[in-house]
């Protein structure tokens, strides 16, 4: 693409950046929602959505790095795509946590934004880590992450 063409779709390389971290790090969340909210229960949604997040970063690298890692303080108009996008899957685990907190006595003194957030930053602070220090699979990671929130 030639620099006149890509300015005719973009006004600077960090708006053309914004709408590639929103077109594809939606398209990962989107996938991930979904396969979490094919589970039966609170535990299986969350883990079929930690499990699917890290699945997704782990296949698709090169999208996770420019998710929870490049787009970190680029500048504030690509960290409000980057905070909406996680914010989405904070949202979804706390809503999870709110309705178990009656019945599951592993939830019933969490609070539900927090660890919601709490989740989001374990995963994505481990996912980075293990994209450029190679040495755990996706799975196993999956399922560690598993143990730690959705016991």
């Amino acid at each position: 693409m030639s620099k006149s063409a890509f300015y005719e779709h973009f006004s600077t390389k960090e708006h053309c950046f914004r709408e590639l971290l929103a077109a594809e790090g939606g398209d990962l969340i989107r996938d991930v929602l979904s396969d979490a909210a094919k589970g039966h229960n609170h535990h299986e949604r969350l883990r079929l959505g930690i499990t699917r997040f890290v699945q997704e970063c782990f296949t698709r690298s090169t999208v996770a790095r420019l998710m929870i890692v490049e787009s970190v303080g680029l500048s504030a108009s690509v960290d409000e795509v980057r905070h909406e996008l996680v914010g989405q899957f904070a949202d979804a685990v706390a809503e999870e946590v709110r309705h178990a907190r009656a019945h599951d006595a592993f939830y019933e003194d969490k609070d539900p934004a927090v660890f919601g957030r709490a989740v989001v930053g374990a995963v994505n602070d481990a996912v980075s880590y293990f994209l450029t220090h190679p040495g755990v699979d996706a799975d196993s990671l999956a399922a560690s992450l598993c143990r730690i929130f959705a016991p």
